[in-house]
């Protein structure tokens, strides 16, 4: 079979994206498969050109209902209508009747919640899948422990021995992240395919700070003299909305994203931003995962991020079409412990344990814990999982050691921030890659004016009658302090 033959009549290319058929090819042969390749470079297609070769339906596994609509749309702007998406967004009623469906369809999208649920799981068990994948595969190593053990249960549901090949797609991943990814999955001697993680085309910027409140002015006076569009990520939906709020007064088109706003705000958000009716969006980190905006030119972290992986994700979500973009880490005195307190404050531990235990003990439902507001919902998730996986004094152990790599995670980030080297370089590294070669105006230790890599704000040059944005931005600072 000439897979270019297959490419160009279903999506009219003539040429494979590198890995791309490196990947199918082993598909095609029946072998799981772990392909770790850049955003931007056409994961997608890793399974939609499968889905036509074998003619069978295609499961996809999907982290987030804004990322599994967005994909949904995608497919379904290339003619293809067999398409659905199993998720919380259809009433009683349409769940029902898709999954009755099921088997009709091509693409089926659905989130690890709803794998498990057991009359999906029965349908699935009637049909013959030609493919499974998981989508975002590290966040089984990142959010299945921390706070959707539900990943870590999807290898349960595919133990199967007639199963089809599982393919697992990230943009990023340790060594320590595949092997849970293939340990989890419980994936069958994995074919892997690791593009370089580094894109040369992101500039690496830091900025120092004496304190955080200095920041703000800063993220004001750099977002009003420089084009977008971009993404400003903090850790606090609070700050979303105040920083929003500030950049909105200045004539910015903003809007701010957080998991606290409802699901259709966010999609409308997002649609805002991909359309270019907003320049930049200022979020925490649940906005970006399965974006498609080509052209974002700047990633600006007002907090630092939780973890390498994490900040390498979100600039990954700059400069898709290629052209040169900016991603900027603002850090001040201080940071480092607010992103620990942050990373474990909302976390179970040994008291919960114990609690656990004594609502066993007294034949009631440990999850009243809830309802007495003794533990999180999140925190109570994360806690059922491993109670009911190891010994008790086991889950205690499991638990500090989380922790434990959480605060290392964070140190790691600052270790990032407060090299003398070069950043590049060392981002590489931790993903266990060499850097080949450097670009100009690489990063803040080797080099780097962002006049070269971002543009003016057109809009204030262009517009002869306004007030210069210093004397903007000192007007709208008086009027706050």
């Amino acid at each position: 079979m000439e897979l270019e033959k297959v490419l160009q009549h279903h999506f009219g290319y003539t040429s494979f994206r590198p890995g791309q058929k490196e990947v199918i090819e082993q598909i095609v042969k029946g072998k799981d498969v772990i392909a770790l390749l850049p955003t931007g470079m056409g994961k997608s297609l890793c399974y939609q050109l499968p889905g036509y070769i074998f003619n069978k339906p295609v499961l996809i596994i999907s982290p987030l209902l804004s990322l599994m609509q967005d994909q949904v749309d995608q497919i379904k702007q290339l003619k293809e209508k067999r398409v659905v998406a199993l998720n919380s967004f259809l009433n009683a009623t349409q769940k029902k009747v898709t999954i009755q469906h099921l088997h009709q369809y091509r693409f089926i999208f659905i989130s690890p919640e709803m794998l498990l649920q057991p009359q999906v799981q029965q349908k699935l068990n009637s049909m013959e899948l030609s493919l499974i994948v998981v989508d975002e595969a590290h966040c089984i190593s990142q959010w299945g422990f921390d706070f959707r053990p539900d990943y870590l249960r999807i290898g349960e549901v595919m133990d199967k021995a007639n199963r089809p090949p599982i393919l697992a797609l990230s943009a990023t991943a340790t060594q320590k992240v595949l092997g849970d990814i293939e340990s989890y999955l419980k994936m069958n001697e994995p074919f892997t395919f690791i593009h370089t993680v580094d894109r040369p085309n992101i500039h690496m910027g830091r900025v120092l700070f004496q304190n955080r409140e200095e920041k703000l002015d800063w993220i004001l006076e750099h977002v009003l003299e420089t084009a977008g569009p971009g993404i400003i990520y903090t850790q606090s939906r609070s700050k979303t909305e105040s920083i929003s709020e500030r950049l909105l007064q200045m004539g910015i088109s903003t809007a701010a994203y957080h998991g606290g706003k409802d699901t259709l705000d966010r999609q409308f958000i997002q649609q805002q931003f991909i359309d270019g009716s907003l320049e930049w969006i200022v979020a925490t980190n649940a906005f970006g995962m399965g974006v498609h905006k080509q052209n974002v030119r700047q990633i600006i972290h007002e907090s630092i991020p939780s973890n390498v992986a994490n900040y390498m994700q979100e600039i990954g979500r700059a400069g898709r079409d290629g052209k040169d973009a900016l991603a900027i880490l603002l850090f001040a005195d201080g940071d480092d412990e607010f992103a620990k307190f942050v990373g474990i404050d909302d976390f179970p531990n040994e008291v919960h344990v114990d609690l656990y235990l004594e609502y066993r003990r007294r034949n009631e439902s440990p999850s009243t814990m809830i309802q007495n507001g003794e533990i999180s919902e999140t925190a109570y998730r994360v806690l059922d999982y491993w109670m009911h996986q190891i010994h008790p004094n086991e889950v205690k152990h499991q638990l500090l050691t989380m922790k434990t790599d959480k605060i290392r995670a964070v140190e790691e980030v600052v270790n990032l921030i407060r090299t003398k080297s070069c950043m590049r370089e060392k981002l590489v590294h931790y993903f266990g890659q060499n850097l080949m070669e450097k670009p100009s105006d690489c990063c803040e230790c080797c080099g780097l004016d962002y006049h070269n890599i971002i543009q003016k704000r057109e809009s204030f040059e262009q517009d002869e009658t306004a007030v210069s944005w210093k004397k903007r931005l000192e007007t709208i600072l008086l009027g706050f302090s």
